[in-house]
């Protein structure tokens, strides 16, 4: 991924942050058809004895190639995209004094680089399709469990599905987030995104108003 200095994010807790707020990955992995990617809810740890970069977990259903046809020792990718949107010129007060602006692309990402394992274990999927559960049913009102289902059920599910995990090598983060603009701009990029009312474009007037001009984010 090409990351322009200004735009590197390189602090873990903001790279793991992201991670675990948008856990949704595109899981990229070469194969004998070439590069395949797939889309897949993981679950991030940092392994509380080793440390390192940490771990991603998942699963896929059996009849998915992904866990049969990755090319063995090939490092796989996942990439996690966080707050995003588009950024009209239209914005920037620059463009009433000299129009030398161009439209743009708002975004911050994570890049996760590491090996790729195969769980086809009934029971290590049953305890992470249980993790899984826990994690994004806390909020809910009336939370689910796979107790919640008849026994035999939850058995032939999990029969059906094969457990995956990235060793974490290494990662990549980016938030480009107009730090390269002068804070004129950043100020009308951050009235014209609070001003559209969206759930979306309020994360990234915020992620813009917490980092100043010139600065890397994450570096305020």
């Amino acid at each position: 991924m090409y990351v322009p200095a200004h735009f590197e994010e390189d602090r873990p807790e903001m790279l793991h942050a992201l991670m675990r707020a948008h856990p949704l990955a595109t899981i990229v992995t070469l194969t004998p058809a070439g590069l395949v990617a797939n889309h897949i809810p993981l679950q991030f740890e940092v392994p509380a004895r080793s440390g390192g970069p940490g771990v991603l977990r998942g699963h896929v259903a059996r009849a998915n190639p992904l866990w049969t046809d990755a090319a063995a020792g090939v490092e796989a990718l996942a990439v996690f995209q966080g707050p995003q949107g588009y950024i009209s010129p239209s914005w920037y007060p620059t463009k009433k004094e000299h129009g030398k602006v161009v439209p743009t692309w708002n975004y911050c990402c994570v890049h996760a680089h590491g090996t790729l394992r195969i769980h086809d274990d009934p029971a290590w999927v049953r305890l992470l399709v249980a993790g899984l559960t826990a994690a994004h049913e806390a909020q809910m009102p009336q939370p689910w469990s796979i107790d919640d289902a008849p026994a035999d059920f939850i058995d032939a599910s999990l029969r059906n599905i094969v457990g995956i995990e990235i060793v974490i090598e290494r990662l990549q983060g980016k938030w480009k987030i107009s730090q390269n603009q002068p804070q004129r701009n950043r100020a009308g990029v951050v009235q014209a995104m609070t001003g559209r009312g969206t759930p979306e474009a309020a994360v990234m007037a915020e992620l813009i108003t917490r980092h100043a001009p010139g600065d890397g984010p994450g570096k305020p």
